[in-house]
């Protein structure tokens, strides 16, 4: 009696629509959690590099650029989960163990977080007053549904802003008066356990070099060993949808490879998963003499494709919310590549810090409300020993500069370079420091766009109602008790996708909740109270 030979079932594909640390995470979670085999993922990413908002690029010659650092702490549960199943570059260890054993050598403790006039204070103290306390520990309290949309302007009164508190805080996070009530408690709440230190940034991990090198690199690497497809400069342009209301599915992903219109096919079994929205959609960078020109949401696909998908369907949030408001999101960071040792001696000789243990260096009374980062060196793989490299931003870039005059929205990397200095009171050698440095500013209208206010529904839920094969991920979807503007966050919605769109019947670790360990809440109500040192 003949055999009939097996029937073969179709495969089921994943395709991440992005190529930020979300959907390499969502991709590692597939393959380690959900057994699907890397040939079967492809990452569809429009520009021509992975790794999104955690970039890392340039040279010793024409300079080094990062658009921004993000920081770790020893709770981000999701992001030390995912890295400890990757290996560094070299093998020996494993990205996670790798990140804890370096912040145990290079422990962060500034004893410079503000600089004011060329001193700089150690652990300066809040300055809080008992009004200002009380709103802190009543947003703490309070329901989101209480605060709506209202401002932390709208809670504060105008005192609170002059505060060393709200300068150290609103630098370290990067918040402005004008972003959402709600964004700014749920920071507290997640934060409780750091503020102790936060006057010295105590807790605060970073990776051995930056966070494209330390991070994206070893994940790029261990994805692309087990198969997975990078499908770069290709920018996804629609979605279709097929089915009924209440059990839509995407059956066809509209790409645009470098001009050329082309559409994927998604079968049934197949999943989709997308970043939405992106911070650093349309950067722009300048040079030592030129200024970066403001973009806006038409360049680039990340938004557009938002705008589309949520057009007619409210479960997909609204865009406009977050996009459309430029002169409420946007900011100037800035990296400088220094030739000459004098500048980094002369920061470590002011702050009492050596490269990579001080953290962020505000200057209170900057009109730009800027700040430095001094890392340790080299913050680049291959960065050569004679080659130094900073970073810096200011948050309020259309006022102008208290020693170039000008906005720092329209300054060069000379000018910017120029103010750091005016506030360091570094005179005598800044000639000599500007010659041998190579300042490049970015200009980034959404930075801070996922920090504006919002009302529920703004943001859609990870696995949006009434789509069978569609997870949504990054920084603009919603994930209870968790803040943006975090690694963290990005990894905790891939590994919330995946999850839900296999039915693994798991979820990813729970938020830490330090508010409720009574020792958390002693700590912080003796910093808030300017107790510490009592």
């Amino acid at each position: 009696m003949a055999h009939s030979a097996p029937i073969a079932l179709p495969r089921r594909k994943a395709y991440l629509v992005g190529g930020g640390i979300a959907s390499l995470a969502a991709a590692a979670f597939l393959i380690r959690d959900g057994d699907v085999p890397g040939c079967d993922i492809t990452v569809i990413e429009e520009t021509g590099v992975l790794g999104g908002s955690l970039d890392g690029s340039g040279n010793p010659a024409d300079g080094y650029v990062l658009r921004g650092g993000r920081m770790l702490e020893s709770q981000y549960l999701c992001t030390f989960d995912l890295f400890a199943s990757i290996p560094t570059l070299d093998g020996t260890r494993t990205v996670t163990q790798e990140i804890f054993a370096w912040n145990e050598t290079m422990k962060t403790s500034s004893k410079a977080r503000l600089v004011s006039d060329g001193q700089r204070l150690t652990a300066p103290q809040f300055g809080l007053d008992e009004g200002h306390i009380l709103t802190i520990e009543r947003l703490a309290l309070l329901p989101e549904s209480m605060l709506g949309n209202t401002t932390i302007a709208d809670q504060f009164d105008p005192s609170f802003f002059e505060t060393n508190f709200w300068f150290m805080w609103c630098t370290t996070f990067a918040f402005q008066p004008w972003h959402g009530a709600v964004e700014f408690k749920r920071y507290l709440v997640r934060f409780a356990h750091m503020v102790s230190g936060f006057n010295r940034l105590q807790g605060i991990m970073r990776t051995v070099y930056n966070q494209y090198d330390s991070m994206v690199l070893p994940l790029r690497k261990w994805l692309g060993e087990r198969g997975v497809v990078f499908a770069l400069d290709t920018q996804v342009t629609d979605l279709g949808f097929v089915g009924r209301e209440g059990a839509r599915s995407v059956f066809r992903i509209l790409t645009d490879h470098r001009g050329e219109a082309g559409e994927i096919r998604v079968h049934d079994g197949d999943l989709v998963l997308v970043t939405l929205g992106s911070m650093t959609e349309g950067s722009s960078l300048g040079a030592m003499d030129r200024a970066p020109v403001l973009k806006g949401k038409t360049d680039g696909g990340a938004w557009t494709l938002w705008d589309r998908l949520a057009t007619g369907r409210p479960e997909f949030g609204r865009p406009e919310v977050f996009a459309d408001h430029i002169d409420r999101s946007k900011w100037v960071s800035f990296t400088t590549t220094l030739h000459d040792p004098t500048f980094l001696r002369m920061v470590r000789d002011a702050t009492g810090n050596v490269p990579g243990e001080g953290g962020l260096v505000t200057f209170p009374r900057s009109s730009w409300l800027a700040s430095i980062v001094i890392p340790f060196q080299p913050h680049f793989i291959g960065q050569p020993d004679d080659v130094g490299v900073f970073w810096g931003y200011g948050l309020a870039v259309d006022t102008p500069g208290d020693f170039v005059g000008k906005p720092m929205a329209a300054c060069t990397g000379r000018e910017i370079m120029t103010e750091i200095l005016g506030h360091l009171r570094i005179e005598a050698e800044a000639a000599g420091i500007l010659d041998k440095a190579v300042c490049i500013p970015c200009m980034m209208p959404f930075i801070t766009s996922q920090f504006l206010p919002r009302e529920p529904g703004d943001r859609p839920q990870v696995l949006p109602k009434g789509t069978t094969n569609l997870g949504l991920m990054g920084q603009f979807c919603e994930l209870p008790d968790d803040v943006v503007f975090t690694v963290e966050y990005s990894i905790r919605s891939a590994q919330a996708a995946v999850y839900g769109l296999l039915g693994l019947g798991r979820e990813p670790p729970a938020v830490y909740q330090g508010k409720f360990d009574p020792r958390v809440l002693f700590r912080a109500y003796r910093a808030l109270h300017d107790l510490q040192g009592a």
